[in-house]
C-alpha cells in the first residue's frame, strides 16, 4: 500500500486516535459477513464478524473525540470491554484495555511512546486467555506490535510506520493457515486475525485520504460474500458462548479461570478487579452463574447459542430465519426442530443479572424467589442484543421474521424493531418484526404456526399477512394461586392484596385485544377460577375451532394435569406442549399459577 496525500503525523492526540479507530471499526463492520464465513476456530459458529462488529459499534455510536490521547484511550477501552462479544471481541477489547493502562497521562503521544504501549499491551491479551493458541488473533497482534516497537526509531511519523506495518500483517495472517490444522483443512485464515488486519487496513485507508467528514458521514454497509463451500461443518462441543461482567469480584483472575475451566473451554478473562469480563464455552451456563452469584455483582450476561449459530451458517433448513424472545413458552423439541432463535429477557435479583431460561432455569429461579431478599424484576432486551443476532442471521438467511411479546408489557418489541430497521439497511435484507400482543403460551402458538408455515414453503410476505390473523385469534387465561407474589412484585397494592386475601379471592389474568394485561375474572380459590376458565373456553369454542393449545404452570403439575385432561375432553387432542412457565412470567404470576393458551383456526 503506497502512502499518498498523507500529512505527516509526528504526535498523536485523542482526536487522531478516535478517527483512526473509527476508520478501522467501519472496515470491520463492512466485512463482518466475510469474517463470519471463514469462522471455524475455536468453534465453527460463524459469528466472529458479528461479534467484532458488536464490540466496536459502541465506540461509533456513543463516543465523541476528545483532545486528550489518554482520555480517548480510556474511553475506547471501557466501551469495547463493556460491549465485547465473543472470543475475538474480548481479546480485541483487552488489547485496548492494555493500551489504555500502559499509556501515561498524555494529551498526545510520540511514536516512541505509542510503540512502547503497544508492545506492553500484548501481555494483557495473552494473560487474558487461559490456553493461548498461536495462529490466531493473538499471534497477529503480537507480531504487529513487535514490528511497531522495533521500528519506532526508523520512521519519522505515525503514518509511514502504520502503512509499512501492513506487510507484516499480511504475512502473519497468511501463516495462521499453516499454524492451525483446522484452518488448513478448511483453506481459510483465522477469522479473528483477519478482523484485526481489516481494522488496520481501515486505518491505512483513512491515512491515505484524511477525509474526516466522509469518514463520519459514511454509513457502513456489510458486503455480501459467496458461501465458502470448503468449510467443514462440525457440531460445537459446547452449546453456549457465555460472557459476563462481574464488578468487585472477590476472587482473583487465576481462581476465576480455574472455576470457569470446570464448566467448559475457550476461557478468557479481561479487565480489572473493579470490572472483570469473562468468556467461555459451556453447556451449563445456569449452573455456572448459580455458582458465581456470591463471587461479586453480575451486572451483565450473554449466552449465545453456538449450535443455532452453526446451523445458520452450515445447516439451516429454510431460507427464512425465525426469532422470538424467552417469554415464548413452547416445548424445546419445537425450538430445536424449527431452529427458532430465542432471545432471553433480562431478570435481575437486586444487582445480579440473569438471562431468562438460559443462565437461570425455572427450578433455580423459584429457589431464589423464596431465598433472595430482593424480588426479581425483568427488563427488556436492548437494541444491541437484537442487532447482533439480526446481523448474524442476515449473513446467511434471505429474510428474518421476529415475533415478540406485547409492546404493552415490555419495551422489547421496540428494541427489536429499531434493531431490525438498522440491520435491514446494513444488509439490504427483509426483516419483519411482529407485535404478538401476547406472551407465554399464546406467543408460543403464534411462533409454532409461523414455523410450520416456513416449513410448508410459504413466502415471507405470505406468512406476515397470515400472522396478523393468528395474533388476533390467540387467547391466554392464567389462574393465579396466590396474590403473594403479585404483591411482592408491585402488580397489586398491599392494601388490595390484604382485602383479596381476607376474602380468599384469586384472579384470572388475561390479555386484551391491544396486548394489555387485564383481570378477566376472579373466584374464591384456584380450582374455582380454573373451572371458570374452562367454562369460558367451552363457550367461545362453540363458535370457533381450536387449532392448538398449550398448558402452562409455575411448579404446579397437578393443575397442569387437570387443565390438560379437561382440554383434551373438549378438543379431542392433546396439548401441543405442557410447559413450566417462563421464569420472567412466573415472577409476576407467582408459584402455583396455571394457564391455558389457545389459537383458533
Amino acid at each position: 500500500m503506497a502512502l499518498t496525500r498523507a500529512i505527516p503525523l509526528i504526535e498523536m492526540d485523542g482526536r487522531n486516535l478516535y478517527y483512526t479507530f473509527i476508520a478501522g471499526a467501519k472496515k470491520i463492520i463492512e466485512h463482518q459477513v466475510e469474517l463470519n464465513r471463514i469462522n471455524v476456530f475455536p468453534v465453527n459458529d460463524g459469528d466472529t464478524g458479528t461479534n467484532l462488529a458488536s464490540t466496536i459499534r459502541s465506540v461509533i455510536e456513543s463516543l465523541h473525540p476528545h483532545r486528550s490521547y489518554k482520555i480517548t484511550a480510556d474511553r475506547i477501552a471501557e466501551a469495547t470491554l463493556l460491549n465485547a462479544r465473543g472470543n475475538s471481541g474480548i481479546i480485541f477489547a483487552q488489547f485496548f484495555y492494555g493500551l489504555s493502562n500502559e499509556t501515561g497521562e498524555f494529551r498526545s503521544v510520540t511514536l516512541k511512546q505509542f510503540a512502547e504501549s503497544i508492545q506492553k499491551s500484548v501481555r494483557y491479551v495473552y494473560e487474558a486467555v487461559a490456553n493461548p493458541v498461536e495462529g490466531t488473533m493473538l499471534t497477529v497482534i503480537k507480531e504487529w506490535a513487535d514490528y511497531i516497537y522495533k521500528r519506532r526509531n526508523k520512521f519519522a511519523d505515525f503514518n509511514h510506520l502504520l502503512v509499512n506495518s501492513y506487510e507484516i500483517l499480511k504475512k502473519s495472517l497468511a501463516e495462521t493457515k499453516s499454524k492451525l490444522e483446522i484452518l488448513a483443512q478448511n483453506n481459510v485464515v483465522d477469522a479473528g486475525a483477519k478482523g484485526f488486519v481489516l481494522f488496520v487496513e481501515g486505518i491505512i485507508e483513512f491515512i491515505r485520504t484524511r477525509n474526516i467528514k466522509e469518514l463520519i458521514s459514511s454509513k457502513s454497509e456489510a458486503v455480501t460474500f459467496p458461501k465458502i463451500e470448503e468449510v467443514i461443518s462440525e457440531k460445537p462441543a459446547f452449546r453456549y458462548c457465555t460472557e459476563a461482567i462481574i464488578k468487585n469480584c472477590t476472587i482473583d483472575n487465576k481462581r476465576l479461570k480455574e472455576t470457569l475451566g470446570k464448566y467448559g473451554d475457550s476461557v478468557v478473562v479481561a479487565g480489572s478487579d473493579r470490572i472483570r469480563r469473562f468468556h467461555l464455552h459451556t453447556n451449563n451456563p445456569a449452573d455456572l452463574f448459580f455458582n458465581l452469584k456470591n463471587k461479586g455483582t453480575i451486572t451483565f450476561q450473554k449466552a449465545d447459542d453456538m449450535v443455532r449459530q452453526s446451523q445458520a451458517a452450515y445447516n439451516r433448513k429454510w431460507k427464512i430465519a425465525l426469532v422470538t424472545d424467552s417469554t415464548c413458552d413452547l416445548d424445546n423439541e419445537f425450538i430445536e426442530k424449527y431452529q427458532i432463535n430465542m432471545v432471553p429477557i433480562n431478570i435481575n435479583f437486586g444487582e445480579n443479572h440473569y438471562l431468562d431460561k438460559v443462565t437461570i432455569q425455572p427450578d433455580q429461579f423459584y429457589s431464589l424467589l423464596d431465598e433472595s431478599p430482593d424480588y426479581p424484576k425483568s427488563s427488556q432486551v436492548n437494541e444491541s442484543t437484537f442487532k447482533s443476532l439480526y446481523s448474524h442471521l442476515a449473513s446467511y438467511y434471505d429474510s428474518i421474521i421476529s415475533v415478540n411479546l406485547s409492546d404493552k408489557l415490555s419495551g422489547t418489541y421496540n428494541s427489536s424493531l429499531k434493531a431490525a430497521q438498522s440491520v435491514s439497511r446494513e444488509f439490504n435484507k427483509s426483516i419483519t418484526v411482529l407485535n404478538s400482543k401476547n406472551l407465554s403460551g399464546s406467543l408460543g402458538l403464534i411462533v409454532l404456526r409461523i414455523a410450520r408455515s416456513i416449513e410448508e414453503g410459504h413466502s415471507h410476505d405470505q406468512i406476515v399477512g397470515m400472522a396478523e390473523k393468528w395474533i388476533r385469534n390467540t387467547r391466554i387465561f392464567v389462574s393465579v394461586k396466590t396474590l403473594k407474589y403479585m404483591i411482592k412484585g408491585g402488580r397489586v397494592s398491599a392494601a388490595k392484596g390484604l382485602v383479596a386475601k381476607l376474602l380468599n379471592i384469586n384472579p384470572i389474568v388475561s390479555i386484551d385485544e391491544n396486548g394489555k394485561a387485564i383481570v378477566f375474572d376472579k373466584a374464591f380459590n384456584q380450582k374455582a377460577n380454573m373451572e371458570k376458565v374452562m367454562g369460558h373456553i367451552r363457550k367461545i369454542t362453540s363458535e370457533n375451532k381450536i387449532w392448538n393449545y398449550i398448558v402452562l404452570h409455575a411448579n404446579n403439575k397437578e393443575a397442569a394435569k387437570w387443565y390438560s385432561e379437561e382440554m383434551e375432553k373438549l378438543t379431542l387432542k392433546k396439548p401441543v406442549s405442557v410447559v413450566n412457565i417462563s421464569p420472567v412470567i412466573g415472577a409476576n404470576a407467582g408459584v402455583g399459577a396455571a394457564s391455558v393458551s389457545l389459537l383458533f383456526d
